[in-house]
């Protein structure tokens, strides 16, 4: 065997790696062991926020750490003020109340899936009555 790895003429740092390795190339963890699963959404918002358009690894990791850490909290909350075991989107609500930025958004976002929920229903009727 060739000192540069399996092949001769393949170094050793571009053989194929591990399937170990593979696996992390999809899900990037950290050296804690943290799956990393907001990395792109990530990019492109700090991105389209004015960030650089491939911002450091260490900003992302950091900005995933406070969502998640943010997201998991919310629920916390939301689970102790409505009922046991279950979120509800109204518990979310009641959380945000006096937040008037979030409170307003998360009331945007639920009339745009509303009217989404509408337009589909209409659209698959129509689809419905023309093939019948």
């Amino acid at each position: 065997m060739a000192e540069g790895g399996e092949h001769e003429n393949i170094p050793a740092e571009l053989e194929e790696d591990p399937p170990e390795e593979k696996e992390s190339k999809d899900t990037p963890t950290v050296a804690g062991g943290k799956k990393r699963m907001f990395q792109k959404e990530l990019r492109c918002m700090m991105y389209g926020f004015g960030d650089d358009q491939n911002p450091y690894a260490e900003s992302v990791d950091l900005l995933e750490d406070l969502v998640i850490e943010f997201i998991t909290e919310t629920t916390h909350k939301a689970m102790e003020v409505g009922r046991p075991g279950r979120v509800q989107v109204e518990d979310i609500v009641f959380l945000i109340r006096k937040d008037p930025r979030k409170y307003a958004r998360v009331k945007d976002l639920l009339t745009m899936n509303e009217e989404l929920k509408k337009a589909r229903k209409a659209f698959d009727e129509s689809t419905y009555v023309n093939v019948a």
